[in-house]
């Protein structure tokens, strides 16, 4: 329901009524059709006029869309609840420091980006003077998303209340001497200022949707009561065309995310030209938003223009308007008087007539400098009828110049977001427009100045006393002194250590009864979020739908159809399993706000996300990198892993390569468990490392990559001993003599077979083989993580750099093991090849390489060349090449098993 006390639609239209009394007799028959046959009687007319008056030509807006005018006409404006001339002079000390910045940076070809934040800055101070709530207040405040090429604003405000030096601004974009600026909002790299990564265009308004969804559930859940959480997105109408800036929006609406708002930058150019150079961006996107079910606010035409709207006595500008594409609209602004008055006003004759009326500087303030976006009560009064609308998100379209007030030689160029630097003179011309105390002599050497009132001046003061009563700075990330999470009962994970006996287990399964254990914990089990994307009865999570329940803001409505069934679908407001439909990337969002939860209210939440392997880092890696970079920690789980053990779905279900995109992630701690007790310990010591004490110098900013498999298979017993291998990837399971095979020669050869996931059956079925049919002793080895094996050797690598002695974990559990090593893996060859410069026996490796294909699983092994026959093959090819087998036994073997 919409707030009763907001603007009506009745009161918006700047339409002019030359007949009143002929639109009274209109609405009343309306009326009385609504009184005497009932409202859906009068919608079903109303639509049938509306497509009558579209089918014979008549020039009405589509029903999606209104006029392209303001939707707050000034007469409706509230008034803007401070000083807006101080607030003027803040935003253009600002608009300064953020060009000399980037300016100044330019001197060192570290590039930055101007013209964005130009245009933008009124988007950002109304919003920091007046509505954005800090961290310091009640709460979790506000969540803020800003568009990434904006950030010298940004950092330029931060600098004018005294969190950021001169040093700083100069070190814009140099990180690596200490005291830099980061290019774009990286929490990572400012851990204090920034919470969300949104560079990555379309990522932003993504998950600015699923973190105002994810507000709500920990609410709902009663986790944390966090209704009084706004969250802000700035976005720029280029970066709509991401199809991640869209996909969620019919999510926001179904949802009523009332608490949600994007703030959309229309200067109507992306990075190399107009946005939507024959059409109208703010159109296109009024009917796509309001299609989805959103609250649109469009806030076009600065004051200036409303003199020209009184003189619009027929219409016809409000017409023209809607008729001029946006490439003619961004001409206009590098045009004089002249072109306008033939070009726009020349083109209809009652716009001549009124063009006659209004002087050429008239004409100059409204088509060069006029903007919705660049008055600060426009904005304001944007701002609050967004607050102020209930039941749907809200997105307010602000049209803007890009390069607003940085001169002719940036406003509205094609080539202004490549531009880097403005000169002296177009810096003084700058600082005149802006009526800036800065004197000639300041520049020195050509260098521009930053600017600043002092620490105790007006602005200052000002700027500092509004944060405050909104609750402290922003933005800011909080990092919150949370005790450590209690562990969970050694119970709960050592119930893995015995095997499975005679029963087969896919480790998939495995998963999801430690899962199942998990959250029956009494301290902690409540701040698991399990996440899936409409595959959880693939994954075998059936089962805790009635016990968890999926998360619904409306509940349960309807009655389930298997509601006489144990394992029942149930939805409730306080659910908390998040089943999201068939989209990964909505998925990975909502892994992305709870993963963060510690850090934006202060509530540890863990987080996993069970998935398609093949559909997970392949489709969302980008997201992964944005995890990564918001300080994120949780389990990303990728299910139905490798690509042999998927039965008949063919090339594009067949993971074989998520552990290599994996690795390229800094932070992912990536897996390839091959048992279900090398499952309990990865996700035991990973929820000490992220959620109870890390040892020192582990970071526990860090998230989870574990690859299980949908093939049951016996789970054997845990070895004694090998905690530690697990965890840093790497464990001798047994050897020829423990796992009982005798082999007829006292000096057999002997081999070392490492396999991983799902490949250390092969490896086994191998192992008996070469001992029982070509007297061959093998030990086999379980790799659970070659990506962490490397990474400990190159840390070892950097350590004798800096004079230190280490010996990486891999050489230091392969020292002493007799013969050569072949190396075994779902994957291809690249994952186990990882480690091998560090592997000092002969290495050698098989894999799954090329596209995966549908047949059965043994078929397939066969193919690719890593069935139990094919590893015997190889084993016995590498021994062959030392001499120490016949190399008759290797053309023997191929014949034997059919290679």
């Amino acid at each position: 329901m919409t707030d009763p006390t907001a603007i009506q639609p009745s009161e918006l239209d700047q339409l002019p009524d030359r007949d009143p009394e002929e639109t009274a007799e209109w609405q009343a028959s309306l009326d009385a059709v609504t009184q005497a046959a009932g409202p859906h009687r009068a919608a079903y007319l109303m639509r049938r006029t509306l497509e009558r008056a579209e089918g014979n030509g008549l020039a009405l807006p589509k029903l999606l869309e209104t006029d392209y005018v303001n939707t707050i006409p000034t007469a409706a404006e509230p008034v803007v609840d401070g000083d807006e001339a101080m607030e003027a002079r803040i935003t253009a000390w600002n608009r300064w420091n953020a060009a000399a910045m980037v300016t100044r940076g330019a001197k060192h070809g570290v590039g930055g980006h101007i013209a964005t934040f130009a245009s933008a800055a009124w988007l950002y101070e109304t919003g920091f003077n007046h509505f954005f709530k800090g961290k310091e207040g009640d709460g979790s405040g506000d969540q803020l998303y800003i568009q990434g090429h904006a950030s010298p604003g940004i950092y330029a405000r931060a600098f004018l209340d005294g969190r950021l030096t001169e040093q700083h601004l100069d070190n814009f974009r140099q990180e690596s001497g200490g005291n830099g600026l980061p290019s774009y909002p990286h929490p990572r790299r400012l851990p204090w200022l920034w919470e969300f990564p949104t560079v990555s265009m379309g990522l932003g308004p993504l998950s600015a949707i699923y973190q105002a969804r994810f507000n709500r559930y920990l609410t709902n859940r009663g986790i944390k009561d966090v209704s009084a959480s706004h969250v802000w997105a700035f976005l720029g109408d280029g970066e709509m065309d991401e199809p991640e800036s869209t996909a969620a929006l019919a999510l926001a609406s179904r949802e009523g995310l009332d608490n949600l708002t994007f703030v959309i930058n229309c200067n109507l150019q992306r990075l190399d030209g107009p946005v939507r150079a024959n059409f109208k961006i703010v159109q296109e996107l009024e009917a796509q938003f309001r299609g989805a079910g959103w609250n649109v606010v469009k806030s076009l035409w600065g004051s200036a223009w409303d003199e020209l709207f009184q003189l619009d006595t027929t219409g016809a500008l409000v017409r023209r308007l809607r008729q001029v594409p946006d490439a003619q609209v961004q001409t206009y602004q590098t045009r004089d008087a002249a072109y306008i008055r033939q070009d726009f006003f020349g083109a209809d004759p009652a716009l001549a007539e009124m063009a006659k009326l209004l002087s050429d500087d008239k004409i100059l303030e409204c088509f060069h400098l006029s903007r919705g976006g660049h008055e600060s009560r426009k904005v304001y009064a944007a701002y609050r009828a967004a607050l102020a609308h209930k039941g749907a998100p809200t997105v307010i379209l602000a049209q803007t110049v890009k390069g607003h007030t940085l001169g002719p030689g940036f406003a509205s160029k094609n080539a202004n977001h490549q531009m880097k630097k403005l000169s002296t003179d177009e810096f003084k011309q700058m600082r005149d427009l802006l009526e800036l105390p800065i004197s000639d002599s300041q520049f020195v050497d050509g260098v521009v100045p930053y600017g600043h009132p002092g620490a105790d001046s007006p602005e200052v003061r000002y700027l500092q006393e509004r944060r405050a009563a909104l609750g402290g700075p922003a933005p800011a990330r909080r990092t919150h002194a949370l005790a450590p999470l209690p562990a969970p009962a050694d119970k709960t994970f050592a119930s893995f250590d015995k095997g499975s006996g005679s029963q087969n287990v896919a480790t998939t399964m495995a998963f999801v009864r430690l899962v199942k254990d998990l959250v029956r914990d009494k301290q902690t089990g409540r701040r698991w979020v399990p996440i899936v994307p409409d595959e959880a009865r693939t994954f075998g999570m059936e089962s805790l739908f009635p016990s968890l329940g999926i998360y619904s803001p409306k509940g349960q409505t309807y009655e389930p159809v298997d509601r006489d069934q144990l394992m029942y679908y149930k939805e409730a407001k306080d659910g908390q399993i998040l089943n999201e439909g068939i989209t990964e990337a909505g998925s990975m969002a909502d892994f992305i706000a709870a993963s963060t939860a510690y850090s934006t209210h202060g509530e540890a939440m863990i987080p996993f996300y069970i998935f398609y392997s093949m559909f997970g880092w392949q489709r969302t890696a980008d997201q992964m990198w944005q995890l990564g970079d918001q300080l994120g920690r949780g389990f990303l789980v990728g299910a139905t892993a490798g690509r042999t053990t998927l039965t008949g779905e063919g090339l594009q279900h067949a993971d074989g390569h998520s552990p290599v995109i994996a690795a390229t992630n800094p932070a992912a701690l990536s897996y390839d468990p091959a048992f279900a007790y090398e499952i309990a310990a990865i996700v035991k010591d990973g929820l000490r490392r992220m959620y109870g004490e890390a040892a020192p110098g582990e970071d526990p900013d860090v998230f989870y990559y574990l690859t299980v498999y949908n093939e049951p298979m016996p789970q054997p017993a845990k070895p004694a001993g090998v905690d530690e291998g697990i965890v840093k990837g790497l464990y001798r399971f047994n050897t020829a003599e423990s796992a009982g095979l005798e082999v007829a020669a006292a000096n057999a050869p002997r081999i070392q077979l490492i396999g991983s996931g799902t490949a250390i059956h092969w490896t086994l079925a191998a192992q008996k083989l070469l001992a029982e049919e070509w007297g061959v002793a093998a030990d086999v080895w379980s790799a659970t993580s070659w990506t962490e094996l490397r990474r400990d050797a190159l840390e070892a690598d950097a350590a004798l750099l800096r004079g230190e002695e280490r010996v990486p974990f891999v050489r230091r559990a392969l020292q002493g093991a007799e013969g050569p090593v072949l190396a075994v893996s779902d994957y291809m060859r690249q994952v186990p090849d990882q480690i091998a410069q560090w592997v000092e026996q002969d290495w050698s490796s098989l894999g799954a390489d090329g596209f995966g294909l549908s047949d059965t699983r043994d078929a397939a092994r066969r193919h690719f060349g890593v069935d139990a026959q094919s590893i015997v093959v190889a084993a016995l090819a590498q021994l062959a090449r030392r001499g120490e087998v016949k190399a008759s036994a290797v053309k023997e073997a191929r014949e034997r098993y059919g290679l």
